[in-house]
């Protein structure tokens, strides 16, 4: 139901109101708005050691900080979005927000007084003694339009996806027949990253090199600019949204669900989960789409579900912090379970935020000619992350899922966590890539004597960390899609905007993290053998990604152990059949045994994936 529709002509809105026809403008938002990001985010250690001058280790750890912050309101804005606001106006504000963030960066570079003077004598890129740097005042101008950019991301990070997702939700998708061929499908996720990395290589392509070639006024203008057409193009289709009511605070129905339980916590839980309390008409508008179904698994908040003296008012309703329903129960179990497989996640972001500060130094010290006139800007190696995300998405929906789905049997070929798991995998293979790399470059520097000038150009083509980045894209069309379909997936369906922060809150806590290794690595190796420091030709940062590698094993192996013992959620739907009984249809799967009334012996499974295929056009 939409937030300004009643329940009698929800219906008759329904066919106006979402589908394919609101794409353009939710994703044309979310294109630009990355656009806008990526074109200052990609270059952003460039502008922090050339422009403000800041040390190299001091530049990374700010980067990681501002990633950190930019990825940790999106929870506040996911619950900004399910409590009151909804999605619409939480990402139309924090849109907003983000652009007063843009200015202000534009500004930044376009006044002088807000920049320290340029380096006397050579090597802009290297801050030395030559070099003036930036005061705390001009440091405070660029941090609080950072913390504004910041603030902005809290808003439509958390909200974008799940309100697309939102506007095929409503409609009832087509059963597929037995033995029914149908074209290539792409799912929505796959098409939303897709349409975010396309934005992607357009910035690391031409923005960068407007920074690089032009100036940072204009290159950080032009993504001003697409930022004030986002926000333009997404206002601009607010009639055609189908936009849902918030259910009230996902936090304080967890609260309820956790002191009850604690205030029972003596209390014996009945064998029969049908003696658990039950609420159809209080948990309407929190399970439009089905009640979640109760599990076995931490049975300590069933207490919550028992009723006891005291727990009804006067009025025969229960009493929320004494008395739970099953459905918000199992809200708490699926946060609950799904926190061991969302921390997986954490290591992988630490372990890719060096692509955006070491590995940019990197090849800014490599011959970077691709003809005699014709170089390639540091930041803008990311374009081979990008296009190899984009092939990667393309040949996975287009080659690899129809194969995959005639062997396992499942509509998507893998399932979300398995897909996570193959790109944990990878992205540990093109760290160890990145550490071979580097050690070859830093063998070059040393052979040709050039330990101790940073400024030079080491005889290497920039191209040998092409491969890096390239598995690194590959990697992220596994993983990341396969982490936000899992979270929108499991998550309870009130509380899919906080789902999707807490994939944003992943990548906070990863860039935290890629602070605190790099502080650590700093701090442990300083002196002769130091591992990280300006001069890379003396460092050891093939040491340091090779201790990368190392984590990231260890976290494929947790990974997996976490994946082999979780428990999907059990859903029932509104009309009574089972999700696991309803996808068992769809794909003409009849193995799927008997299910009774209360849904009691429904199998654990994966809900099929949103395609945009099965939603039928106005």
């Amino acid at each position: 139901m939409s937030e300004e529709e009643s329940n009698d002509d929800a219906g008759e809105q329904m066919p106006q109101q979402g589908g394919i026809k609101t794409m353009p403008f939710i994703l044309a938002n979310d294109f630009c708005d990355r656009f806008a990001t990526i074109g200052f985010n990609a270059n952003l250690i460039t502008y922090l050691t050339a422009e403000m001058h800041l040390p190299l280790v001091e530049a990374s750890n700010t980067l990681t900080n501002f990633h950190g912050a930019s990825n940790l309101t999106p929870i506040v804005g996911g619950l900004i979005a399910d409590s009151f606001a909804g999605r619409f106006w939480t990402i139309a504000a924090g849109s907003v927000a983000y652009q007063l963030g843009m200015v202000g960066l534009t500004v930044s570079a376009l006044v002088p007084s807000l920049r320290p003077p340029p380096c006397r004598g050579e090597a802009v890129a290297v801050a030395g003694e030559a070099c003036q740097r930036a005061t705390p005042w001009q440091l405070l101008v660029l941090y609080l339009s950072l913390l504004c950019t910041s603030v902005g991301t809290g808003g439509t990070r958390p909200c974008v996806m799940a309100f697309g997702a939102d506007q095929f939700e409503l409609g009832k998708p087509p059963r597929r027949r037995p033995g029914e061929a149908g074209a290539p499908r792409w799912s929505f996720f796959n098409l939303y990253f897709f349409g975010v990395e396309l934005a992607k290589l357009v910035a690391v392509t031409a923005v960068v090199y407007i920074q690089e070639n032009v100036g940072w006024g204009w290159g950080l203008g032009v993504p001003t600019i697409a930022m004030l057409a986002a926000v333009t193009a997404f206002v601009a289709g607010y009639p055609l949204y189908v936009k849902m009511a918030s259910g009230g605070s996902p936090l304080t129905r967890l609260a309820q669900v956790a002191v009850a339980a604690f205030r029972k916590r003596n209390v014996a839980v009945p064998d029969d989960p049908g003696l658990l309390h039950d609420d159809k008409e209080l948990d309407a508008g929190v399970s439009t789409t089905g009640r979640l179904l109760h599990t076995n698994q931490l049975t300590f908040f069933d207490r919550a579900a028992v009723v006891t003296d005291g727990d009804m008012e006067g009025g025969g309703g229960a009493r929320p912090w004494r008395l739970s329903t099953v459905h918000r129960v199992e809200e708490l179990k699926s946060i609950i379970r799904m926190l061991p497989i969302w921390a997986a996640g954490i290591l992988l972001v630490t372990s890719a935020s060096h692509n955006h500060s070491f590995a940019i130094q990197q090849a800014r010290t490599m011959d970077r000619r691709v003809t005699a006139s014709l170089e390639i800007p540091p930041a803008s190696m990311l374009i081979f992350s990008n296009v190899a995300m984009l092939a990667t998405l393309a040949l996975y929906d287009r080659a690899l899922v129809p194969r995959l789905r005639r062997l396992t049997g499942h509509p998507a070929g893998i399932t979300h966590l398995q897909r996570t798991g193959v790109g944990l995998a990878i992205s540990a293979v093109s760290n160890a890539v990145a550490a071979a790399v580097e050690g070859r470059r830093r063998r070059a520097a040393a052979s040709h004597g050039l330990l101790d000038e940073p400024g030079a150009t080491v005889p290497m083509s920039v191209l040998w960390m092409a491969p890096q980045y390239a598995i690194h894209g590959a990697a992220d069309a596994f993983m990341d899609v396969g982490r936000m379909e899992f979270l929108y997936d499991q998550a309870p369906e009130g509380m899919r905007s906080t789902a999707a922060a807490l994939y944003w809150l992943t990548m906070s806590a990863g860039s935290y993290m890629g602070t605190l290794l790099v502080t650590a690595v700093h701090e442990r190796t300083r002196g002769e053998g130091e591992w990280l420091q300006d001069n890379l030709n003396r460092g050891r940062l093939d040491r340091y990604y090779w201790l990368v590698v190392t984590l990231q094993v260890i976290n494929v192996v947790y990974f997996v152990i976490c994946a082999k013992l979780y428990t999907y959620k059990k859903l029932e739907t509104v009309d009574g059949v089972s999700t696991g009984e309803r996808n068992d249809i769809v794909d003409d799967q009849e193995n799927a045994g008997e299910r009774d009334e209360k849904g009691s012996d429904v199998k654990d499974v994966e809900l099929q994936p949103l395609l945009l295929s099965d939603v039928t056009l106005p």
